[in-house]
């Protein structure tokens, strides 16, 4: 039998063959999309396309057919996408155990709320990309806003379990599963706005999350969207950047290089900022609130109507840099060593991939990763066990190490456990066929 090649199947062949041996092997030894292929067909444009496995959603509407665009697609990009956007949130997370269960100052004072921030970095990036890939592959506008909102229930239902084992950390699952839906206005934006957006954000949004923290307070819904340096608000600037970021190919050393550098200025300018110039705006600021706000007067009546029972706004905070405060300064120095950390993953993930494994092991599961830290405190402050057990010899290297063995161990199921239950949530509400689907 003589076999025939149109010219798409001939392309596509020759794009498999071009990409990285060593990311090829890390992408078929993990399934991005945390199922079985269906066929052949679909695992080889998966192959290629390196469609991510995120806490946000994963590409899960099958292939019905290999489209001219889809195919243009699968050529532009590369195989360092997956294990480099892995890596980057895996080493988010590990960041979250080192802050939580680490004994060294240096150390927590760099990843203290500048983890997080790389976590909703991430988490924009990945959304973008989950929507891009289901507008290529012809699915309905609707079938994902359906599965961006009932992703958003599930994580705000985790999250506010997590919130009630009461641990002295804060949770930002609920301003996460927020910004999910926020996030569909932006969607079908062109990258221009979107970036756009991002940097309006992040001049805009602080004082309106301290405004939201003085006025929803006690609005548990709408302070998970405006109240506070917690709220879906004050991550915004982060999560919408991370969004434009998705809309560019992550594979080029071009991309790696720019996000590196960029990264380094806007580290290098917050910083000056923040030790040369922001401690005198600050003063000045605190003296003229003083002069405008009565801070002495007594507090307001807690039963009394709305808005006559809420507190004055902590205003103060527009002028600081320290973790989780959400200003200007402080969002811009963490969206600085963001960049540098994806950079750096995308850049190793040329020629330098198995470095990455070991973390992109730890992404691939980061929302189970993301809550196990909580179970862990929570288990062990009701054992009465101090957590930090600063006299264990290299404390911190036992956390990286335990993080990332965890990491593994929940990589060799299909999918992490949390990520296997929203998948199935969100194919309860979503009009699109799961992965598991056999294709007709």
């Amino acid at each position: 039998m003589k076999l025939e090649w149109n010219e798409e199947e001939f392309k596509l062949l020759s794009s498999i063959q071009r990409t990285d041996r060593s990311v090829r092997k890390y992408v078929e030894k993990v399934d991005p999309s945390g199922a079985e292929s269906v066929n052949g067909e679909q695992s080889r444009v998966d192959m290629v396309t390196n469609q991510p496995n995120e806490v946000v959603g994963d590409s899960a509407t099958p292939i019905q057919s290999r489209s001219r665009s889809t195919t243009a697609i699968s050529r532009r990009k590369g195989g360092g996408r997956l294990i480099a956007l892995d890596a980057a949130r895996g080493l988010a997370v590990i960041g979250m155990y080192l802050q939580h269960f680490g004994s060294n100052l240096t150390i927590s004072s760099i990843v203290a709320g500048n983890t997080t921030l790389l976590f909703v970095l991430c988490g924009g990036i990945s959304y973008s990309i989950m929507a891009q890939r289901m507008m290529e592959r012809g699915s309905e506008p609707i079938a994902f806003r359906a599965r961006m909102i009932a992703r958003a229930v599930f994580v705000d239902i985790i999250g506010y379990l997590l919130i009630m084992l009461n641990t002295s950390y804060g949770i930002i699952l609920p301003a996460y599963a927020a910004l999910f839906v926020l996030a569909l206005l932006l969607v079908r934006r062109s990258t221009r706005t979107i970036a756009t957006t991002a940097v309006v954000l992040l001049f805009l949004a602080p004082p309106l999350m301290l405004f939201g923290s003085s006025m929803l307070k006690d609005s548990y819904l709408l302070s998970d969207i405006a109240g506070g340096p917690m709220s879906a608000l004050a991550l915004a600037p982060v999560f919408v950047a991370g969004m434009a970021i998705g809309r560019i190919d992550l594979t080029r050393i071009r991309t790696g290089v720019s996000l590196t550098v960029g990264g380094i200025v806007m580290l290098v300018t917050g910083k000056l900022l923040g030790n040369l110039v922001v401690p005198g705006w600050s003063a000045r600021w605190e003296q003229w609130l003083i002069s405008v706000i009565d801070y002495s007067a007594a507090p307001p009546d807690e039963y009394a109507i709305w808005p006559l029972n809420t507190t004055p706004a902590l205003w103060n905070m527009l002028f600081t840099t320290a973790p989780h405060t959400a200003s200007t300064f402080q969002t811009w120095i963490g969206l600085g060593m963001a960049f540098i950390a994806l950079g750096a993953s995308c850049l190793i993930a040329h020629k330098l991939s198995a470095i990455l494994i070991p973390f992109a092991a730890v992404g691939r599961v980061a929302l189970t990763m993301y809550a196990l830290q909580f179970v862990i405190v929570w288990i062990l402050s009701l054992l009465n066990i101090d957590y930090s057990m600063e006299n264990v010899p290299f404390h911190d290297l036992v956390v990286v190490l335990m993080g990332l063995l965890i990491g593994w161990l929940f990589s060799r199921m299909p999918s992490g456990p949390l990520e296997n239950l929203m998948r199935r949530f969100d194919g309860l509400f979503s009009s699109a066929k799961p992965v598991t689907t056999p294709v007709k």
